[in-house]
């Protein structure tokens, strides 16, 4: 899928092998940041799923002694098929990227998406095993914002975490502002039909904050990186395919582990995962404002 936040209509420029990291190399970064301390990986993308023999990765992923939590983000497409593979290679939590329950909306923001496939993964999930996934749903003002209580209604009946992600930009566009919805504001609609308790995020959770409606199987989660940042809470480093790893997703600075990789250098690998932790800047500058950070594609940092 090509959603139009996180890809160009024209997908992005094919990379040779040479140019992306082996699931060695992926594995040695992964080995070595548990061994200093970082507890939970996640796989991202782009779509994960697509590469081939990411099943065996993950095997060996979830082998790494000391790693306590291992997810994957996915768009849902391929769970169906491959849920009860990836349980049973060790991922313990899934988050599914759906930004609308309805299949005209789905197709025009994914630029082909197939709603039922994604939905019919979901239940696959569950039935193999895993916790309901939770759900990422980046929320557009004029795009999706008239399903935000379609999504709080799921909650009642299913035990997945909706996830309300407010829009992010990567890539400047005239007036970007246009689709931006505050977190207080979806927070604000969805208390207009329902009371909200605060709950408790649990461990290895990320930088939502957490609403349930009383009695409901499932939660809501707020993430509001534009208007109400979470920086100092932030503890992730990204990890490209091509090698780059990053202190935060909005920042200009990243550092080629390429030299610690090829050959194999263990012990600078470590000091330089170390750096980047320590490095990282206070906050971002994304605000309704604007923005400085140079353009990407969402897809190709691991959004």
């Amino acid at each position: 899928m090509r959603c139009f936040y996180c890809m160009p209509k024209e997908g992005i420029i094919n990379k040779g092998h040479a140019a992306v990291l082996t699931y060695e190399e992926l594995l040695l970064i992964a080995e070595t940041a548990v061994k200093i301390g970082i507890e939970k990986i996640r796989i991202t993308g782009g779509e994960p799923l697509v590469r081939a023999g990411i099943v065996t990765f993950i095997e060996k992923l979830s082998s790494i002694s000391g790693l306590r939590h291992l997810a994957l983000t996915t768009n849902g497409l391929q769970l169906e098929d491959m849920a009860g593979d990836l349980f049973k290679a060790g991922v313990q939590r899934l988050n599914v990227s759906l930004d609308s329950l309805n299949s005209r909306t789905f197709r025009d923001i994914t630029r082909g998406g197939n709603l039922k496939k994604v939905l019919a993964g979901l239940t696959t999930a569950e039935q193999v095993g895993f916790p309901p996934p939770k759900i990422n749903c980046v929320i557009m003002r004029g795009v999706n914002d008239a399903e935000i209580l379609d999504f709080a209604d799921m909650t009642l009946s299913y035990g997945n975490s909706i996830r309300f992600i407010e829009y992010m930009p990567a890539v400047k566009e005239d007036e970007w502002q246009r689709y931006c919805i505050s977190g207080e504001e979806i927070l604000e609609r969805i208390a207009g039909r329902y009371t909200l308790d605060q709950v408790d995020k649990g461990p290895f959770a990320g930088p939502s904050r957490d609403f349930r409606i009383p009695g409901a199987r499932g939660s809501i989660g707020i993430i509001t990186a534009v208007s109400g940042h979470f920086c100092s809470d932030c503890n992730r480093i990204r990890v490209t395919s091509t090698g780059q790893a990053k202190g935060c997703l909005f920042a200009d600075a990243k550092t080629d582990l390429i030299p610690w990789l090829r050959p194999p250098d263990r012990e600078g690998l470590a000091a330089v995962l170390k750096s980047i932790v320590s490095s990282k800047p206070e906050r971002h500058d994304i605000s309704q404002d604007g923005y400085t950070h140079t353009n990407f594609t969402m897809s190709q940092v691991g959004g």
